[in-house]
This record gives structure tokens, sequence and C-alpha cells, in this order.
């Protein structure tokens, strides 16, 4: 079906609130769509149903879930284009920023009084929208970032979500699977140029060590890449690939994605510290941020889930942008602060013809 006919059947679709899920792969000009056909909440325990997943952070076993036997699918390109981007200038909030590096003051002394190695904190901002369209949006989204894995969900159980994730949970092949350690941020700058200092690389053997030390249990065969950068839109980070093979009658998606969610580079390293102290003080519900999102194919035999960052919640004329930044003893506060300040820029960008 015709691209512009396909967005306007998915505008009906939404002014119906009825579920449905737009994403393309990383790399890939295919852009799926999978309609519901009706409004029913789908929930699965079991990553083995063909659809698509949407899971939140503090996962228990219980994700949502689109499933193709109950969709119109769909599938079209939108061109992608490398688009020369300026930063959306983010109103300054004094309070907002001293609240949040006073919490990042703390998180640190924490840290550094032994009782963690990492934490990862994030917060989230509000952006008034002028002249909301979904069909803006999706022409936006997926013709943009084309190493990132995109997608658009809504239900009116969950609310609309967004995002362009550079970052794989877990990719299963049969037997095999790869998975990836991403850690460290910097701005690019241009291609001649880019140096990483003690903070980032040790942050990164924090996360790949933590990573590998939770696949023992249900692989056989596990291989280890060294550290290399890696570009996702205008940002960079230190990225490690990890894969192997899995053990047989032993390993499922389901029982590789409990071990590895959430990775110590959404929550933070030892996991149940670093989980407790978010509870207590990040002072917010991140809901499906930081979560994890993917199509489930080959009945969960051949599947590709993501980390669910750069992402955003859409809610009438307000779209909340969350962002996030890995705490170790060598973190400087305004340093945290601004990263998660470029991290947003991903979804403003997205977001620059309806500001």
């Amino acid at each position: 079906m015709d691209c512009e006919l396909i967005i306007k059947k998915v505008s009906k679709h939404y002014a119906k609130k009825m579920p449905f899920v737009i994403f393309s792969m990383p790399q890939s000009e295919c852009v799926k769509f999978f309609l519901q056909k009706d409004d029913t909440v789908h929930t699965v325990v079991k990553l083995s149903e063909n659809g698509f997943i949407l899971a939140p952070y503090d996962y228990k076993d219980i994700a949502f879930y689109i499933p193709e036997k109950n969709s119109e699918i769909f599938d079209t390109q939108i061109p992608i284009e490398e688009k020369k981007v300026s930063p959306v200038v983010i109103p300054n909030d004094i309070k907002e920023r001293n609240k949040y590096i006073k919490l990042l003051d703390k998180t640190i002394e924490t840290i550094n009084n032994k009782n963690a190695e990492k934490i990862v904190l994030s917060r989230f901002k509000d952006f008034e929208l002028e002249n909301f369209s979904l069909e803006k949006l999706i022409r936006q989204l997926f013709s943009v970032y084309p190493t990132a894995f995109k997608y658009i969900w809504y239900h009116p159980n969950t609310g609309l979500w967004c995002g362009a994730t550079p970052e794989t949970l877990v990719e299963i092949d049969n037997n095999s699977f790869k998975t990836m350690a991403l850690a460290g941020t910097q701005v690019f700058k241009n291609k001649s140029y880019t140096a990483w200092g003690q903070k980032e690389q040790e942050e990164q053997q924090l996360v790949t060590d933590s990573i590998t030390t939770n696949l023992q249990k249900v692989t056989s065969v596990l291989k280890v890449s060294n550290p290399y950068t890696h570009r996702a839109g205008q940002l960079l980070h230190l990225r490690t690939d990890i894969s192997g093979i899995l053990k047989t009658n032993k390993a499922t998606l389901t029982s590789i994605t409990s071990a590895l969610h959430p990775t110590p580079a959404v929550c933070g390293t030892p996991k149940k510290f670093a989980k407790e102290f978010l509870n207590e003080n990040e002072g917010y519900n991140r809901a499906f941020y930081t979560g994890f999102i993917g199509p489930i194919t080959n009945n969960g035999t051949s599947t590709l889930l993501m980390v669910n960052l750069r992402c955003m919640k859409i809610e009438g004329n307000i779209a909340s942008v969350f962002a996030g930044g890995g705490i170790t003893h060598d973190s400087q506060s305004i340093e945290e602060w601004e990263e998660t300040q470029n991290k947003m820029q991903t979804m403003l960008q997205v977001l620059q013809p309806m500001l």
C-alpha cells in the first residue's frame, strides 16, 4: 500500500483510540505497521508469541503486547535522509537544574561510600507542543536516525510512546545471540577526533563485566569484542559487542531477557542496591522508559529486543522527554546534567516542527 495511504489509515485508527505500533529496524528503510483490530489489552508472560512487545523498566514477567494474529499488517518505505540539525534550545530552569544536581551529588557521595560502583540516574522534562499531528510525527521520526531502532506505540491503556534507540537488549537467531554494552556519551563533533576519558572507559567495563556475568548461566559460548566508538545521531557512545551460543533446552528468549534486564547501562551495579536507590531517590515513575521493546518473530526463536532509550511519551499537547546517565565515582554533576540535556536532543529533533 502507498506510504501516504497507510499514514492516513493509522491517523484514523488513532482517532478511534485503537492500539497500533509502527517500527523500523536499524539500518532499514522498511517501516512496519501493526494495527490491532480491537482495543483489547494483551499481555504476555512467555516471550514466544509473534507480535510486538512493550515492557516497563520495572518488568516483572508481564509485558504489553500487540499480537500479529490480531492485527492488520502493512509495510512501506519512508525515505531515510541525513538532515542537518541544530540543537533545540531547552528553556533554562534554574530550580530544575539545581534539584537534579543536588540528586547527582547525593548519588556520587553514595558511590564514594562504596555502596555501589555505578547508578544510572534519570529525569524527564515536559515540552508543550503546538498543533500535534501523528502524521507529522511519523514522517519526522522515520526519516531520521538510520542506525537506530525507531518506533511509535499507542494503546489507550499506555498512551502514545515514541523513540529512536541505539541499544540492543538481545538479538536471537535460533541458538545464537547478540547483545551489547553501551556506556559513555559525548556529542559528535567531527569524524577525525574522538577521545574517551578514564571515567567513560571504567563505566563501559563495569557494564560489560556485569552483562557477561549475568549471561554465564544461560550460555555455553561467550565472545566479547574490544570497545569501540558507536555513533547514534549526534551522540557518540562506547560500545562492546557480546555474542555467543545459548545452552540447549535451558535458555529461551524469556530466560535470557530476565537475565539481562535491567542492564547496568540503565540501572547500575550491583543491580539490587542501584534499583533500590533509584526507587527511593529518582522521584518519578519511569514507566516504559528504560524498559524494552521490539518484535517477536518465529515464536521467539528469531527476535530483536531493544532497550527503550531516547524516548518520550506524548499526552495531549505535552511531550515528556526522558534522559539519564551512568554515575560513577569519577562523575562530575555539571557534566552529567549537560549529558541529559544532550540526550534529549534526539527526541527534540523529532518534535522540532511541533514546538
